[in-house]
């Protein structure tokens, strides 16, 4: 019984911190991480004209992203998530 209990507790604790570290990171709205993102760009921009900002409804982030030549992916430079709820 011991062992169901300390493994809740280990549970519960992982979910609280998980949370918590959900809240305290990332932007708190879409247009902070906007920025940010735009803001990036343009320090990069100087550097290479293949990078853009595009962003992701599904995961709740900013990308910016420097296009590939010959269909290749994009790679992916930094991501800027923002709270949802």
């Amino acid at each position: 019984m011991k062992i169901v209990s300390l493994f809740f507790q280990v549970v519960l604790s992982l979910v609280i911190i998980g949370f918590l570290i959900y809240f305290l990171t990332g932007y708190d709205s879409a247009f902070e991480a906007d920025q940010s993102c735009h803001s990036y760009l343009f320090n990069f921009s100087e550097q290479s004209g293949s990078l853009g900002c595009d962003h992701d409804t599904e995961t709740h982030q900013w990308i910016l992203y420097e296009t590939r030549d010959n269909s290749e992916p994009a790679k992916i430079i930094k991501k800027f998530r923002y709270k949802f709820l």
